[in-house]
């Protein structure tokens, strides 16, 4: 089939006239062994302008079959050169070794088929397909442009291999999609620029390589994405962006191997916003910044062995539903939220992510474990703030507060560990003053008991005589050898109206006046013995820590003692 529009080609090579011959067959007309061509074999050879005309058409041009233009295993001679035309059909070159990068700036086409192709790159920015894109196996060695391009159906790089190490290999910047993208198994040596990217549907680059160390290797920087972004597998080196990012399903960083060591970020989220789920366990690995700061997430999967290393994680700002086959425990969280290190990026602290963590775990019904993370949060803010503090002695007294604050009350989060400690302090004073009971280093109270003969008297020995001012005579002294005043005054019928004395009441009445049970109203350790001086003591010491912590334990149900 050749016709006068085709008389400046003459003489025809092989497989330009195989392709001729074939034209109507709507089948790809593969030439040589089918496969891709060896460089320099002439019978395979078909120059890019006779493309370039059948595709254009004309009154003297073979009219190309509905399906389009569709030849495999040639040689394509000189450049392809397709900028703003408009094409009603498709464009297949499969398994075709190109000699120069093809351009289809602007142009307007069905499909584009270059899968297991070989190229020197593609120049395709803000080309329009009605249908598909596809490079399928494809190797490209130089860059793909696809910038501003607007894709009807899907773009399909299961498979290529594009190398353009010292830059950008793959350039989708603001490309609209009303299909995927799709990656899968593809080896990109360079970077992937795709900032404002638009798909209708997923982006999988399950089980892909992105190889551009020390840059920016994956840029999809305020990408929208219906469908779900799947990167299990991956093995990226270099930074990967999805800042500002919207993702209108999952994002599984399942398997993942990222390494960006030393770099701004190995994964940054920052004011992303996930609908689904976000996905890192089975073994995923981060080497670098995690950063989901301002990032909004429906649910977090994840698990310990793939949470970055300490002071690569970023979580201000960040909120997220729940955990989803997660740990969920205070003990595990705390460990996740402590790979923070806001000292890093110039800042003290960040309570947002304690308390966003704290009020998850409250509605799913772990308020144990929320109230533990808020424990942690009110020491460690407290720590940063006295680390502001000029003065060295106001951070001493400072951490002095914070200390009686964290043990009693538990920075007003555990209010009822006040009454802990009261019952502790009861019990103490109970055991220790049954030993100054024991030790007869107790005496009576009221004034009048102090002045009465049968004390008095009992602190003097047999055989001696006392004058008594009350009575105006002198009385013998009634202590036997040996016996202390205490047991004296006992042993006296006089002392059987007196209130006995009981420890454990005489201890919550020292701790609490106000349960005003008597016991000091009658009884006091007698700071002349050694034992009673150090009872006094601790009747003292009971007195202020029974204030003190029952006005803690108020303020921590009231509020009061907390930073906010």
């Amino acid at each position: 089939m050749v016709a006068r529009g085709l008389e400046a080609f003459e003489p025809l090579s092989k497989a330009e006239a195989a392709l001729l011959a074939g034209l109507d067959s709507g089948h790809y007309d593969r030439v040589g062994a089918g496969g891709l061509p060896e460089t320099g074999d002439t019978e395979l050879v078909v120059r890019a302008e006779l493309i370039r005309t059948l595709l254009l058409g004309g009154p003297e041009v073979p009219r190309l079959h509905e399906t389009g233009l569709r030849l495999g295993g040639a040689c394509i001679s000189g450049r392809l050169d397709l900028e703003g035309c408009r094409i009603g059909c498709d464009i297949g070159l499969v398994d075709c070794l190109l000699e120069f990068a093809p351009v289809l700036r602007s142009a307007v086409i069905d499909s584009l088929i270059l899968d297991g192709s070989t190229l020197p790159g593609l120049a395709a920015d803000l080309i329009e397909a009605r249908g598909d894109i596809y490079l399928r196996a494809a190797r490209v060695d130089g860059v793909v442009r696809l910038r501003g391009a607007r894709l009807g159906g899907e773009l399909v790089l299961d498979g290529v291999e594009v190398n353009e190490p010292e830059g950008v290999a793959l350039n989708a910047e603001r490309l609209e999609a009303r299909g995927g993208l799709l990656l899968r198994s593809a080896v990109i040596r360079g970077g992937i620029h795709a900032p404002n990217l638009r798909l209708g549907d997923a982006f999988n680059a399950i089980g892909a390589r992105v190889e551009r160390p020390g840059g920016m290797a994956l840029d999809a920087t305020g990408m929208r994405c219906s469908g779900d972004v799947s990167l299990r597998r991956i093995e990226v080196e270099g930074e990967c962006e999805f800042n500002g990012a919207r993702l209108g399903a999952d994002m599984d960083l399942r398997e993942a191997r990222i390494s960006a060591p030393g770099q701004t970020a190995a994964v940054s989220f920052r004011r992303a916003a996930v609908d689904g789920a976000l996905l890192i366990r089975d073994g995923a690995k981060i080497d670098g910044v995690l950063n989901l700061s301002g990032a909004v997430i429906g649910a977090l999967v994840d698990e310990p062995d793939s949470w970055p290393e300490p002071g690569d994680l970023l979580l201000n700002e960040c909120r997220y539903d729940g955990f989803l086959n997660s740990p969920i425990d205070a003990e595990s969280r705390l460990d996740w939220l402590a790979r923070q290190d806001p000292a890093r990026w110039d800042e003290d602290f960040w309570p947002q992510p304690y308390e966003h963590l704290a009020s998850v775990l409250i509605g799913t019904g772990h308020a144990d474990d929320a109230r533990r993370v808020l424990i942690a949060k009110e020491r460690l803010q407290r720590a940063a703030q006295r680390s502001r503090m000029r003065w060295r002695v106001v951070r001493w007294i400072a951490a002095l507060r914070d200390f009686v604050l964290g043990v009693t009350v538990g920075y007003g989060r555990q209010p009822f560990l006040a009454f802990i400690w009261l019952a502790a302090f009861w019990a103490v004073g109970a055991v220790a003053f049954e030993l100054v009971w024991y030790n007869e280093a107790m005496r009576p109270v009221p004034a009048m008991m102090l002045r009465a003969p049968e004390w008095v008297l009992c602190g003097a020995p047999v055989g001696s005589e006392l004058f008594l001012p009350s009575l105006g005579q002198l009385r013998g002294g009634l202590a036997a050898a040996e016996q202390s005043q205490l047991a004296c005054f006992l042993s006296q019928p006089e002392a059987a109206s007196y209130p006995r004395f009981h420890a454990w009441a005489f201890s919550l009445d020292a701790l609490i006046p106000v349960f005003e049970t008597g016991q000091t109203d009658f009884w006091m350790p007698d700071v002349r013995d050694p034992i009673g001086y150090a009872g006094r003591a601790l009747v003292v010491a009971q007195t202020i820590a029974g204030w003190a912590l029952s006005l803690l334990a108020v303020a921590g149900f009231s509020g009061i003692v907390k930073l906010r």
